[in-house]
């Protein structure tokens, strides 16, 4: 039988200097726990997987909210692996995931590994809505196949607009029924992991970043907002969370230089 599951939760200031959890409501194989964050002000909440999912047919969705003012981060405990299911005619998964960034507010945004196992098909939606002044990180790692066997179908977007106009709005699709030249040297070349990073800062308006390359399988790209996106593919998992690591910690160097913060 098909899952349908939506999780929800929501971040605002406490009026004493840290950020609190009014809501945090986990449904079906999403279980949200709050968890002990590195970061001063920040509350931090960590996904667990209560079962295996998605199956082909399953219908999941988070729901997240940092209000005007908070600090949140979400990470996961594991890697979501994308199955077939028991039977062959249940369709498609989609996990849709809803994210709202309010005025002044920080969203560290941050799972781990998206694994498409063979068989399954999934179709995953990235929605974000920044406010003018909000700070967003995000990280979106999708890893095709596990080791030693073919992707499943995957298709991906990943939509940002801040202050109601639009940001980002990027679709990838990989695997059985993606259009052609997916798997070829003009995007994945060999590799089976690829990943984004996504920063939007209003210190970008005043000092925006240049396009480069950063690597031979990673580039940067400025957005027409105060933002980037950092694309990179990889051999496998670890090298990809490697390139994205030290992009990221070039990223948050520079904005620290940039404000005069040490």
């Amino acid at each position: 039988m098909s899952v349908r599951a939506t999780a929800r939760l929501r971040a605002e200031p406490d009026g004493r200097g840290s950020t609190a959890l009014p809501l945090l409501e986990s449904a079906g194989p999403l279980a949200l726990r709050r968890t002990r964050s590195p970061l001063p002000e920040h509350a931090r909440v960590t996904v667990v997987g209560a079962m295996s999912a998605p199956l082909n047919g399953d219908r999941l969705a988070i729901e997240a909210e940092a209000a005007d003012g908070a600090r949140l981060t979400v990470d996961a405990a594991a890697a979501t692996v994308a199955l077939p299911g028991p039977s062959m005619d249940t369709g498609s998964s989609t996990y849709a995931i809803h994210l709202n960034v309010g005025e002044g507010a920080t969203l560290r945004w941050l799972p781990e590994q998206l694994v498409s196992a063979h068989g399954s098909d999934l179709h995953q939606t990235t929605r974000v809505e920044l406010a003018p002044t909000a700070r967003l990180l995000l990280r979106e790692e999708q890893i095709l196949g596990r080791h030693g066997e073919p992707t499943g179908a995957l298709t991906t977007r990943l939509t940002v607009r801040r202050a109601g106009r639009p940001l980002l709005d990027q679709q990838l699709a990989y695997g059985p029924g993606a259009p052609g030249g997916w798997d070829g040297p003009a995007v994945l070349g060999g590799h089976r992991a690829v990943g984004q990073l996504f920063l939007a800062d209003p210190s970008f308006e005043d000092a925006p970043l240049p396009a480069r390359l950063l690597g031979p399988t990673a580039a940067l790209t400025p957005l027409a907002g105060p933002a980037v996106l950092v694309t990179a593919v990889a051999a496998d998992a670890r090298l990809l969370r490697e390139i994205l690591d030290g992009a990221l910690h070039e990223l948050l160097d520079g904005l620290k230089a940039d404000t005069g913060n040490s």
